[in-house]
């Protein structure tokens, strides 16, 4: 991708924290609403993630050889609204940064036809303004009982707002009635997204998830 059409800074230039995504998502987010470098209406940030917290996500940096890594949740940031297919941020997967929305379903994502309903994967999609606007986080999730640090902070203060300090898990939920954006399955998400473009309906695939 030319520079003049980036929306981020290159990969290796971007804020990232291991294992805190969603604050990763947060700081792209906030790059582009500073910078002015696309329109928030066009960004939408997903939150992927299932009633057991048990998701599986392919090509992810931390996996081994074609082994899906399991999640209890992950967050990337999407693209829609261009000429071209909708673009895929993230900044943990293996794909190019960023990738095209066909190739990380295909890759990533793959299909939930041919693994354990426990592991079928639900998506909350919440547009950028309202993520910049609502999220905030004190980490508390990643301290064990002991306070110590899971995996270390990013180095900045936590996010938050006037009214919340801490609200993440109403994002990672999969309950449409809780939180903001729209839930979708799987399917519905990559229907909505890419129509006829589903990878639940591509033999290329549906022969990758038969490995899982």
């Amino acid at each position: 991708m030319k520079r003049e059409d980036r929306i981020t800074p290159n990969r290796e230039d971007c804020v990232y924290t291991s294992c805190y995504c969603e604050e990763n998502v947060w700081k792209l987010c906030e790059f582009v609403r500073t910078e002015r470098t696309a329109l928030l209406e066009e960004l939408f940030v997903i939150f992927i993630s299932n009633e057991n917290r048990m998701i599986p996500l392919w090509k992810q940096m931390s996996g081994r050889g074609d082994q899906p890594v399991i999640w209890d949740y992950h967050v990337i940031l999407l693209q829609v609204g261009l000429q071209s297919d909708p673009l895929v941020y993230d900044l943990d997967s293996e794909l190019s940064f960023p990738c095209s929305l066909q190739l990380y379903a295909a890759q990533a994502l793959r299909s939930d036809h041919n693994i354990k309903p426990a592991y079928h994967r639900k998506l909350r999609v919440v547009p950028a303004d309202s993520f910049l606007l609502n999220f905030a986080s004190d980490r508390s999730h990643m301290k064990n009982p002991d306070g110590t640090w899971k995996m270390p902070p990013p180095l900045y203060p936590p996010i938050h707002t006037a009214e919340c300090q801490m609200n993440l898990d109403d994002f990672i939920s999969v309950n449409p009635e809780v939180g903001w954006g729209r839930v979708f399955s799987l399917d519905h998400f990559l229907q909505s997204y890419m129509g006829n473009s589903s990878p639940s309906s591509s033999s290329s695939v549906a022969a990758a998830s038969s490995s899982s």
